[in-house]
């Protein structure tokens, strides 16, 4: 049978940019189908009304939402749609995904993260399980990240560094803070143990990138440089200048069609003009972001897959997880230091890009042996909307007048503001969950993703005592002022599970390879796969899995093809992986 592409990646994030870049670079035909529109370096600004205050790069509320069930302690759930509540778990749709503005903290997993249930036991009420791979089998392709999608830093032993098979980054670390000397100093008389966090970040040209410009405006914010590794400008503009990868953005995917022996055959999607649209391939790769997937999986119900593929087994959508931790900021204000710290907290641009991994793992007389987390540091964001909003409320309400031009005036001139984001485990549980609203569609009419997003309360108690540590340093660095939270609620853009993989099909929805177990030519590749999470940011462990598994499909269809062969084998090549299939 004749097909359209040999491969067909939905999603063009972390887990769809690897999977069409090794495919095209092996010489298969790959279609990349994205939701949103493409946008190069010259779309991208310093704008944060468009940035961070309307929906420029994710869609509007009232087109596309959520619905998001939460409930106060001891409460119902109650169900809201994202276009009142103003909440939704949209990054980045655009060609790129939210690749596009990640902040790029790059932080392996350790090789007890694959080992959890083993390493700590069972938590009652919470679905904890081990990975069916470990470190081992991930280690390549976190290395395989570093050259491909170009990660900056400087390797420095410390006590949790995990073992890797390269010497150090492929590239220096970026340009730093003058407050990064400042935060060595304090935290190594403390005993603790602060290392240069990796960065997907360029610190010199490469791969037809431009370095980084420093600009001072870098997480939430799309590059107009190309420095940032983002699996647009890392990995799909080399996948497309192979010939043999076709992107096609405004392609909304709403439905995967199978046949009667349960394989996906095409690809329904609407296109630009809102017209339906078909593709079909022999294999079918899914990366649409967790939630994203695991509502198009439920949405694409066929003879052999009454619940939805990959469901028969009620699986997809379950053990959705998302970042624990909290977060502090301490106000050091340049009248109560010496001048010589104070002319550091004012230079603006350069990285603090110092983490602190001395409580990833605990051992606590209260808490006992425990997984614990990562504290990132890092300048609060120089958004100066969000700062003047901060700067408008007092003790008796808003602030008017002279006192609010002399409060502006001092939040922006009189002090700096150093942050600490604490990255702990979120536990997956049964009230955390993707499941389809029974009756609100999107504008396409599509039934929406409702979100039920229920939390252990350990994440809590770990979020605390690494919060209490993130205090401390910041007091220890001499902060006038640290004001904290620590809250349930999830964060919107760390996002995983739902469709868990593992060895046995009655608990999980894909098998080590992250195929369905029950659809044999059905891939995927976002962070769906994850069954915990670690204490880290997940995007480096997303695309090192995807290219894991972009290779274990190169070798399913028979190896990497030269030039000569590319037309002759085509249909050999893939009537055999069919057979194999």
């Amino acid at each position: 049978m004749n097909v359209d592409f040999d491969v067909c990646v939905i999603g063009s994030g972390a887990g769809g940019g690897p999977v069409a870049f090794s495919l095209a670079q092996a010489g298969y035909r790959v279609v990349v189908l994205e939701k949103g529109p493409s946008f190069t370096e010259t779309d991208f600004f310093k704008d944060e009304l468009a940035c961070c205050r309307r929906s420029v790069y994710t869609p509007k509320l009232r087109d596309e939402f959520h619905v998001i069930e939460d409930r106060k302690k001891g409460e119902d759930w109650v169900a809201t749609p994202g276009y009142r509540s103003g909440r939704d778990f949209w990054n980045g749709n655009c060609v790129g995904g939210s690749t596009n503005f990640m902040s790029g903290f790059f932080h392996r997993l350790k090789p007890k993260d694959f080992k959890l249930l083993s390493e700590y036991g069972s938590i009652a009420g919470a679905n904890i399980v081990d990975w069916p791979i470990t470190y081992q089998d991930m280690e390549p392709y976190y290395a395989k990240v570093e050259q491909e999608v170009g990660v900056s830093g400087r390797l420095i032993n410390h006590p949790n560094q995990e073992p890797r098979s390269t010497s150090d980054f492929p590239f220096p670390p970026t340009a730093e803070h003058p407050a990064s000397v400042w935060i060595d100093e304090t935290c190594g008389k403390l005993g603790l143990n602060p290392f240069p966090v990796p960065r997907a970040i360029l610190s010199r040209p490469a791969m037809a990138r431009q370095s980084c410009q420093y600009s001072g405006y870098c997480g939430s914010y799309g590059c107009s440089s190309g420095a940032k590794g983002s699996s647009r400008a890392a990995l799909l503009n080399r996948a497309h200048a192979t010939g043999r990868c076709e992107i096609r953005s405004g392609a909304k995917v709403y439905h995967l069609d199978s046949d009667h022996h349960g394989r996906v055959v095409s690809a329904r999607y609407y296109d630009q003009d809102d017209k339906s649209q078909s593709v079909d391939a022999h294999i079918f790769v899914v990366a649409c972001q967790a939630i994203e997937s695991s509502r198009l999986l439920l949405l694409s119900k066929g003879q052999r897959h009454p619940q939805g593929l990959g469901n028969n087994h009620g699986q997809v959508g379950k053990n959705l997880i998302f970042s624990a931790g909290g977060a502090g900021t301490g106000h050091f204000y340049y009248k109560n230091i010496d001048q010589q710290k104070a002319a550091a907290f004012k230079v603006q641009g350069p990285f603090v890009n110092r983490a602190l991994q001395d409580w990833y793992f605990i051992d606590d007389k209260t808490l006992g042996k425990v997984k614990g987390g990562t504290l990132e540091l890092l300048m609060r964001h120089p958004n100066p909307i969000s700062q003047a909003n901060r700067a408008k409320h007092g003790p008796d309400g808003l602030v008017w007048g002279e006192p609010l031009k002399n409060k502006l005036k001092s939040s922006f001139t009189d002090a700096r503001y150093l942050r600490f984001e604490s990255f702990c485990d979120w536990l997956p549980n049964d009230n955390c969950h993707v499941s389809i609203d029974p009756q609100l569609k999107d504008r396409w009419g599509t039934p929406v993703a409702r979100v039920r997003v229920g939390y252990h309360e350990h994440d809590l108690k770990i979020g605390r005592f690494m919060v209490d540590k993130g205090r401390h340093v910041l007091n220890a660095l001499g902060a006038d002022k640290v004001t904290w939270g620590l809250s349930g609620s999830p964060p919107a853009n760390l996002v995983a599970g739902g469709c868990r993989f593992g060895t046995d099909p009655k608990t999980s929805v894909l098998d080590t390879d992250c195929r369905a177990h029950d659809v044999d030519n059905l891939f995927v590749t976002d962070g769906s796969f994850m069954p915990t999470g670690g204490s880290v940011p997940y995007t480096w462990t997303i695309y090192a899995n995807a290219f894991r598994v972009a290779d274990k499909l190169i070798a399913k269809l028979g190896g990497v093809r030269n030039e000569v062969s590319l037309a002759a084998t085509s249909g050999r090549m893939l009537d055999g992986f069919n057979r194999r299939l």
